[in-house]
């Protein structure tokens, strides 16, 4: 599977080059739109679902599954220690806003901004399905920014100490983003053969569609960790490689090799005994030794003329 087929990781791939840039911006892209501190301040952390949603949904998800399976080379060890590198940044650049999360957090309407927290994430998940849908909804950074616009208090601003604890969940999420990319980097050859990426992106997408509906209260905490559960059963296809292979086979080739297979089949066959070969081209009868006319009868070529 070619990361070509992902619609945000081909976006991405027209405009960095090389595997471990596309890796970094596919980790890093919710802490430049927007949509990690999005989900910060809509309380997305505030539970161990919640850091196990966003870090497996956001920071990996089907983007980073199909950058390290089909753009990565090297060996499973290389390709870990790339993700490390990546994941250092990442888990850093997450606890810094998270750091200012509390300060951002005093001039906005909260309740009225988890709203656009959760249009982001039907944003992306919509994108992560289809790119042809993509095209005509906006950004996630647009979506954001329109947010931040409309639930703007300017009156309430106050520079907030940091809240170590609201610090840890985040750096948490974005850790264990990092720790599924190590996994899917370590175990990359055999997830090559057995994992339908397709399958994956598209219920990755249905449990980004599902995790708003968590955030607003209108769905169970837990149910798009349940999704995605789901989602890795049904991508799981041990014969993967081996039904695409069967796909591929030209069937001329096939019936080619099997017509050579039983030419050679008839050729090694004995003669009953007692039974005459009679000449067809008139150099002599049955007991001529001449052989069929052929070239290389003198090799013992002994075909029928029709083959």
């Amino acid at each position: 599977m070619s990361s070509s087929q992902h619609p945000v990781a081909l976006r991405l791939e027209q405009q960095v080059g090389g595997a471990t840039k596309l890796l970094a911006m596919v980790m890093g892209l919710p802490l430049v739109d927007g949509i990690f501190p999005a989900l910060v301040l809509a309380d997305g952390v505030d539970s161990l679902a919640g850091i196990l949603q966003v870090g497996l949904l956001v920071f990996g998800g089907s983007a980073t599954v199909a950058v390290i399976l089909a753009e990565m080379d090297g060996t499973p060890r290389e390709q870990a220690g790339t993700v490390l590198t990546v994941g250092v940044g990442i888990v850093a650049l997450a606890a810094v806003e998270a750091a200012f999360a509390p300060t951002i957090e005093s001039v906005l309407d909260t309740e009225t901004f988890k709203r656009f927290a959760a249009l982001v994430m039907l944003a992306i998940a919509a994108k992560t399905a289809s790119s042809r849908i993509g095209e005509y909804l906006p950004g996630p950074g647009v979506i954001v920014g329109l947010g931040m616009i409309a639930t703007f208090q300017p009156a309430g601003f106050n520079v907030e100490i940091v809240n170590y604890e609201l610090v840890l969940r985040a750096t948490a999420a974005a850790a264990t983003g990092v720790a599924f990319a190590l996994v899917v980097a370590l175990t990359s050859p055999w997830l090559r053969e057995v994992v339908d990426i397709d399958r994956f992106r598209f219920g990755s997408a249905v449990a980004l569609g599902v995790l708003p509906l968590s955030l607003l209260g209108h769905a169970p905490g837990n149910a798009p960790l349940a999704v995605l559960a789901v989602t890795s059963l049904l991508a799981f296809d041990p014969n993967a490689d081996q039904d695409e292979a069967d796909a591929d086979e030209d069937p001329a080739t096939a019936a080619e090799a099997m017509h050579a297979e039983e030419t050679s089949g008839s050729d090694a066959a004995p003669s009953p005994e007692g039974t005459q070969t009679v000449a067809t081209d008139g150099s002599g009868g049955p007991d001529s030794d001449a052989g069929y006319g052929y070239p290389g009868e003198e090799d013992g070529d002994e075909r029928e003329p029709w083959l």
